[in-house]
């Protein structure tokens, strides 16, 4: 998945979660957070911040921020939109004869549903559900950052379709480099470690996708 375009900016402030006030070329400038979670161990005042301008008329900002790059030179995607973008990108070369977004599924929206018909054998359904990890802790991802009901929902709703004859993924998009593994954090949000636990014991399949980040694009590797 790439940008069409990036500009590069200094982080201030984040005066809610939705804003931040970054400095481009000496001006200050209000932006889009591209990311409702926290990221305050990424957004720090002085560090280098990357910018996209989609140009859609009408909006109050002019600029989405939708990457950051640590003290280390380590470069985190933030964009929450750009899991699922990968995703189908990636979904699209793993064989499936179809691919759904955005499908209904008990009371939830899944991100994917996908079917591959295989000869002499039963039409393989599968519901996937994707999570995009921005926090790393030690060489290791974490989620959530906080709390995240729709998230313990989701897991719920992937061991009820298990039971029902769906086979069922959560993907993990690792939006930085140098990590493979993706772990619940415990004390952030304890529901969604037992949710997780439970729906892996259903069957559920916990998909680690590693990722190549630059200041443009987010890319599984």
């Amino acid at each position: 998945m790439k940008y069409g375009n990036i500009t590069y900016a200094t982080f201030y402030n984040r005066p809610n979660r939705f804003i931040a006030e970054v400095g481009i070329e000496g001006r200050k400038e209000r932006v889009h957070v591209k990311n409702t979670g926290r990221c305050r161990e990424l957004l720090i005042p002085g560090c280098e911040v990357y910018l996209t301008e989609p140009g859609t008329p009408g909006r109050k900002t002019r600029y989405d921020l939708v990457a950051v790059k640590k003290s280390n030179g380590m470069i985190f995607n933030i964009d929450s939109q750009a899991p699922n973008k990968v995703v189908k990108e990636w979904l699209a070369n793993q064989g499936f004869d179809k691919v759904i977004p955005e499908y209904t599924y008990g009371d939830s929206r899944i991100d994917f549903y996908m079917e591959r018909h295989i000869a002499g054998r039963e039409t393989e359904r599968r519901l996937m559900e994707v999570k995009g990890c921005t926090l790393e802790i030690a060489g290791v991802g974490y989620f959530p950052d906080a709390p995240t009901e729709r998230g313990v929902k989701h897991l719920r709703e992937l061991t009820r379709a298990v039971k029902e004859g769906y086979k069922a993924s959560l993907a993990f998009v690792i939006q930085m480099d140098g990590v493979t593994e993706v772990r619940p954090n415990i004390n952030t949000h304890p529901e969604f470690a037992e949710a997780l636990e439970e729906a892996k014991e259903a069957g559920v399949k916990v998909l680690y996708l590693a990722c190549h980040v630059e200041p443009g694009s987010l890319t599984v590797i």
